[in-house]
């Protein structure tokens, strides 16, 4: 199984969805096939097909999150910069910088975390590898789907 990096907030987040699927959520999709079962003929009912899928949805997330955190690794954030030397890892904050582009801002994250709008990318994603392991100054090629393009590190927090 492979590792997955989360921050102590992302495992929390995603721990408190697995809680409320395996309490809260179960128990809704239970009583609505219920409903749906005293509601007469199986074959042609709607609403107990609905449920059933519901039901296959919920405990496939739950087998999901289960795994997901089952293969965590909480990213520790280190104050002391000497320990990190600089370089760019998982829970890296980096400003970086296209050609004539404006600098951007994104904190590199585990893929069950990435949100690229919020400014959160993926360890795996094409900029996220790029960017591991290279300092502040540094011009890093990336490799996208849509083409290579090259950026500049401003900062790396």
């Amino acid at each position: 199984m492979p590792t997955t990096f989360l921050t102590k907030e992302g495992y929390q987040k995603l721990q408190e969805e697995l809680d409320y699927l395996r309490t809260v959520k179960r128990q809704e999709v239970a009583n609505r096939l219920h409903e749906a079962m005293e509601g007469g003929e199986l074959i042609e009912n709607a609403e107990y097909e609905a449920a059933k899928n519901e039901q296959a949805f919920v405990e496939g997330r739950i087998q999901e999150l289960g795994m997901i955190l089952a293969s965590a690794r909480i990213i520790e954030e280190t104050t002391d910069k000497k320990d990190k030397r600089g370089l760019i890892q998982v829970g890296s904050t980096v400003v970086i910088k296209e050609e004539d582009g404006p600098s951007e801002r994104y904190t590199i994250v585990g893929a069950a975390e990435a949100n690229p709008r919020e400014g959160r990318i993926s360890n795996e994603s094409p900029l996220g590898k790029a960017l591991l392991n290279h300092r502040a100054g540094d011009e890093v090629t990336v490799e996208a789907p849509g083409g290579t393009f090259k950026v500049k590190i401003v900062k790396v927090e």
